[in-house]
């Protein structure tokens, strides 16, 4: 689909494309997350509810830390406990610039974050613990032949909630490969492409229903041999542990690449300048409708919900942001002008399309984590 201002710009461009670019994925089991069902789970696990104490879900939480470290260790791959606040993304992508890995886990993380954890009370009851308490969540990252670099991080706590994050950029450029396209890219932007109309009709694969099916195929492909730190093979069958996923984050980026530089900066930076001034917070709120909204309450100590900001955090780089709420719109350049809304607020609040994933399980490391001293 093609906006007004790459209609207005045609002439400079030398072609141009749009691209999913974020993509975070809920998984969860959803028995798991009921009172009685995750009893009913406990039972077909280990037969009975003798066991269902928070002493043995501590020891099910201690059983897969020490499986994801002893794999590690016999694997030399390496296992990282991240303090508060380090940005883990780009610690992922030092190792990812000298790893050897071709395909497979290179880098386990390991951060703190809240997540549903049930307490046993007397008489087996259960109930969700209030505030969630903050345990261990173990990121895998992961090279896929298809996806490129992908997360998967889950938490160590039974259900063992999880988030799958993939980065469309990253699909667009596998396939290119295979495609034999010739093309440079720079984080999240080609810079350099031999074929723009083939790169962009591989990107267009993933605005298509059959996407989900993709999605669900690398998800199934790598998320089990991750809970199986936790649960292996025959404890997943026999418990009939599966997992759905709920799209939680969607960013999508349209991307237009300038013939030349000069025409890209003074492009970019009168677009600023002009709409700088018009886009009050005032025009924006009676453009999206603000006041006829739903109002929930406020949270303390949270960041802005309505600005407009430029931001300069480069000699060469500029960001204009246009932030709504949870919705965000970003133009910026890096070789070429991208305009970015990331729609995470849609997906957040409306957890949908739903994939449900009932193919087998593959097992894409040869090795079994339950060797590892338990």
């Amino acid at each position: 689909m093609t906006d007004r201002l790459s209609i207005l710009y045609q002439d400079l461009l030398s072609g141009s494309y749009d691209c999913v670019d974020r993509i975070v994925l809920n998984g969860y089991f959803r028995m798991g997350h009921d009172p009685g069902g995750f009893r009913v789970w406990w039972r077909a696990l280990t037969g009975s509810d003798e066991t269902l104490e928070n002493t043995y879900l501590m020891r099910m939480a201690g059983r897969f830390s020490r499986r994801v470290r002893g794999y590690a260790k016999a694997h030399g791959i390496p296992v990282i406990d991240c303090p508060t606040g380090q940005r883990k993304h780009d610690l992922a992508e030092e190792y990812l610039a000298k790893t050897t890995v071709t395909q497979g886990l290179f880098l386990v993380l390991v951060g703190r974050a809240p997540a549903p954890v049930w307490d046993v009370t007397a008489k087996h009851h259960i109930e969700r613990k209030k505030p969630m308490p903050y345990v261990n969540h173990y990121s895998f990252h992961i090279l896929d032949h298809d996806w490129g670099h992908l997360t998967i991080k889950i938490s160590g706590h039974p259900p063992f909630p999880a988030q799958l994050m993939l980065n469309g950029h990253e699909y667009v450029a596998c396939q290119a490969r295979k495609a034999g396209l010739r093309f440079t890219k720079e984080g999240n932007c080609f810079t350099t492409i031999s074929d723009a109309a083939g790169l962009a009709k591989i990107a267009d694969t993933l605005s298509e229903p059959r996407a989900v099916g993709r999605l669900s195929q690398v998800c199934e492909r790598w998320i089990y041999s991750c809970l199986r730190f936790a649960l292996d093979f025959d404890e997943q069958k026999r418990s009939g542990f599966r997992y759905q996923y709920s799209s939680y984050q969607i960013e999508y980026s349209r991307n237009l690449v300038f013939q030349l530089g000069g025409h890209l900066d003074q492009v970019f930076q009168a677009l600023i300048d002009r709409s700088r001034a018009p886009l009050d917070l005032k025009s924006i709120r009676t453009i999206l409708g603000y006041r006829r909204r739903p109002r929930y309450r406020r949270r303390a100590k949270r960041s802005a919900e309505w600005e407009v900001s430029v931001e300069r955090p480069a000699y060469d780089l500029t960001i204009f942001k246009l932030h709504c709420g949870k919705l965000t719109l970003k133009i910026y350049s890096k070789s070429l002008p991208r305009r970015r809304p990331g729609a995470n607020a849609f997906f957040a609040s409306r957890p949908l399309p739903i994939i449900h994933a009932n193919s087998t399980a593959v097992a894409p490391w040869t090795s079994s984590p339950s060797s590892s001293r338990d």
